[in-house]
């Protein structure tokens, strides 16, 4: 059985490398070519170094290139940088995994434009672990649906550059569409001040960053006399990569559509 070929965007950075790993230590995967913007000080330099074993892939910057005869690019970067490997991948007829969060709601109908002509698996987290968790969050959401004021916290990296993180923004989504709300219009993303009492309809969100945290996420369900509390925590960002890799190979069988963690772990 031929293996399917992967490119990977950002491969220098922390997802980039988790991913390299994962894709070089795999039976069925092989890597492709490897990315970087222009720039980058990675750029030339063998990919497998950033893994700890040398592969003979040199990392380039050129998108058209690397992504000729590919099967499947993976994109953990930046909103603008994904849309432009984005546009690329239409033009080849490359699937896509998408982990990039922050983006608007108009970059997101970009992604469902282009899911018309090709496969694109979107979650704003690739790990099995999380997405067990918005299964278990709709559960909760159905049970714990009058009485019970809802509040989610995020923790991670110093290094992390948006707020809420995507998995947060992801859980409260979940809860929201269970509820029949609309998140954009009940989500509370930091309080200060005399705020008055809590509206009960309201999801709160709170965000911590520092150090060196992977990625931490707690949803409480306060009510009278108990709190439920459904939380996760990622320890390595390895989590992540292998989660992305089997969404790489859900798209071998499904080459057009817009996806996410749900439909490649069937949990839908």
């Amino acid at each position: 059985m031929s293996k399917i070929k992967i490119v990977i965007a950002g491969c220098s950075g922390r997802m980039g490398k988790a991913l390299l790993e994962g894709v070089l230590q795999s039976d069925d995967l092989v890597l492709h070519a490897a990315l970087e913007h222009e720039g980058n000080a990675a750029l030339g330099k063998d990919a497998g170094e950033f893994a700890g074993k040398a592969c003979g892939v040199k990392i380039g910057a050129d998108v058209a290139a690397a992504l000729k005869g590919a099967d499947v690019l993976i994109d953990f970067t930046r909103p603008e940088g994904t849309l432009h490997h984005l546009e690329v991948c239409q033009q080849q007829g490359v699937n896509i995994v998408i982990g990039t969060t922050g983006f608007n709601a108009q970059q997101k109908a970009q992604l469902g434009v282009a899911a018309q002509k090709i496969g694109v698996v979107f979650a704003p987290n690739m790990s099995v672990g999380v997405n067990l968790t918005f299964k278990l969050l709709e559960t909760a959401s159905k049970v714990l649906s009058h009485g019970y004021d809802i509040e989610i916290v995020e923790a991670h990296h110093r290094h992390k550059v948006d707020a809420p993180s995507g998995t947060a923004l992801g859980m409260g989504e979940v809860i929201a569409k269970t509820l029949g709300r609309d998140l954009s219009k009940c989500a509370v993303y930091g309080r200060e001040g005399v705020t008055g009492e809590r509206d009960p309809s309201t999801i709160g969100f709170a965000t911590v960053r520092g150090g060196d945290i992977v990625g931490d996420h707690t949803v409480m369900f306060a009510g009278i006399g108990e709190r439920i509390e459904i939380t996760h925590k990622a320890s390595s960002r390895a989590t992540f990569a292998l989660g992305a890799l089997r969404a790489a190979r859900f798209l071998k069988s499904n080459p057009s559509g817009m996806y996410d963690m749900q439909d490649v772990l069937s949990l839908k």
